[in-house]
This record gives C-alpha cells, sequence and structure tokens, in this order.
C-alpha cells in the first residue's frame, strides 16, 4: 500500500448537509466519479475518483449546525499521540481518535487561532491517490491572525520548520517536513484580530485552466468569493460551491513550484 509520509496533507473531504447535491456539482466541475460506501455506518459517505483513483470525499457534517466545509488531513503513524501534542501545544480536540471501520483512524483539531484541521493514520486507505494533477489536490494553506503562534504550534505537534518562500510572495511561509515543504501559511489580510477572523486552512485543487473552471463553476450555481488572479505561486481563485463550501483553484503546475 502506498502511504503519504507522516506530517504530509494526504487527504481532503467535504462535510456537507446536501451530498446529492454534492455529488452533482464537483463531478460536473473537475470530472469526478464518485462512489457510495455500501456501509450504513458510513452515512452515504462518497469517494470521488479522478481516472479511477481516490482524490477527495464527501459526507454528512458530524453537527447538524456545521456549517459546509473542506477539511485539510495531516498524515500520521499515530493519532492517539497527535492528540496529546495537541492538547499541550494549546489547541483543542473537536473529535477524540477513532477508527473509521478499516479504513485509518482519524481525529480533528482546531490549532489555539481556531483553524480546524484533521489528522488520519491509514490503515486500508492510504489517503489521496492522485495529487498534484488536474482535478486532485495541489495545496493546503493556513491563513492565520497569529503566525507566530502557529510556528509554534505546528512546529510541536507535527514537527513543521517554518522557511520563507520569496517565490511566493512577501511573508509567504512554507511549512518544511523533512525535506520537502509540504503546506503553506500567510498572515489573515488587513490585520484583524484573532477574534474577529479566526484562522483556518484552504484546500486548493490544481486546474488545467482557473479562469476557464471558475466560469464553469458560476454555471453550476458557484460563487466567485476572489476572481482569478496571478501571484507568485501561481494563478489562483477562491469560490464557494452552492452549498456556501469554500474552495481554491490553482493552476496545474503552479504548485510544483513552492
Amino acid at each position: 500500500m502506498s502511504t503519504v509520509a507522516a506530517g504530509t496533507p494526504c487527504w481532503t473531504d467535504l462535510a456537507t448537509p446536501d451530498l446529492d447535491a454534492a455529488r452533482r456539482f464537483y463531478p460536473e466541475l473537475f470530472g469526478w466519479t464518485g462512489r457510495i460506501a455500501p456501509e450504513p455506518e458510513a452515512a452515504g459517505y462518497t469517494t470521488f475518483r479522478r481516472d479511477g483513483r481516490a482524490v477527495a470525499g464527501a459526507g454528512p457534517p458530524a453537527d447538524p449546525d456545521q456549517v459546509p466545509v473542506w477539511s485539510t488531513y495531516v498524515a500520521t503513524d499515530d493519532a492517539d499521540l497527535v492528540t496529546t501534542r495537541v492538547e499541550a501545544a494549546g489547541g483543542q480536540v473537536l473529535v477524540a481518535p477513532f477508527d473509521v471501520l478499516d479504513a485509518g483512524r482519524m481525529a480533528v483539531f482546531t490549532d489555539p487561532a481556531g483553524a480546524v484541521f484533521s489528522v488520519w493514520q491509514p490503515m486500508r486507505m492510504p489517503g489521496a491517490e492522485l495529487r498534484d494533477a488536474p482535478g486532485a489536490m495541489c495545496w493546503n494553506e493556513l491563513v492565520s491572525p497569529d503566525p507566530e503562534g502557529a510556528v509554534l504550534f505546528y512546529e510541536l505537534v507535527f514537527g513543521w520548520h517554518p522557511q520563507e518562500q520569496s517565490s511566493a510572495g512577501p511573508g509567504y511561509t512554507g511549512w518544511r517536513c523533512g525535506t520537502r515543504i509540504v503546506a503553506g501559511m500567510l498572515p489573515t489580510p488587513g490585520g484583524d484580530p484573532p477574534t474577529d477572523r479566526p484562522a483556518y486552512w484552504s484546500v486548493f485543487f490544481a486546474v488545467a485552466d482557473v479562469d476557464a473552471t471558475a466560469a464553469r463553476a458560476t454555471t453550476l450555481g458557484g460563487t466567485i468569493l476572489t476572481p482569478p488572479r496571478d501571484t507568485l505561486l501561481g494563478r489562483r481563485t477562491t469560490l464557494r460551491d452552492p452549498q456556501g463550501a469554500r474552495f481554491s483553484l490553482l493552476q496545474t503546475g503552479a504548485a510544483g513550484q513552492r
């Protein structure tokens, strides 16, 4: 079984109250096919595939009041140990570690500034089988009002080290895990205090044409939050799906420049 190195974002899924709508919108947008888990306890969890390989998932929210959201999962060898580190570093445990059938073991946390993230300890399911290709996750980015606090927290939890990424723009930080940059971080725009703008993790999907894909999303009922623009990281845009879940697009190949 192919696995992603511990400390590396390895999976993303959508929590949404309208799974049927998600099963229509995203395959139309990205060319995905969906497989609904047959087990009753899976509650209709759907694995999306591109070219036959798993790229993302979607399921109902754990809390009926939760807003639709895409989640970043970081690979780990020990979800329980990460839980201990999160608590010691000042984060919160939203969902304690539990087994997802025989697929893997997961937990959900927030960092001290409020950014929600998950961990995945693989068993049968290693995570995404396709990365950095059109229709697949290609980048994960923390937007935080407290970058200095984030540096301390994620170093304690995952052993990440910050590295300024001048190629991505002033103030942009890359998270280095071992020899690789595995994710990014930028300060919350405008310098708002943490109480006004909590931190969050963004999920980026690679596309061959950002402008065309964004336009396609609007015809399917989505909304453009940030118009397509060229950045040093690549051409990017941020959208909401018809139910309100936020996600971003990045030009194919741009993420490989990090």
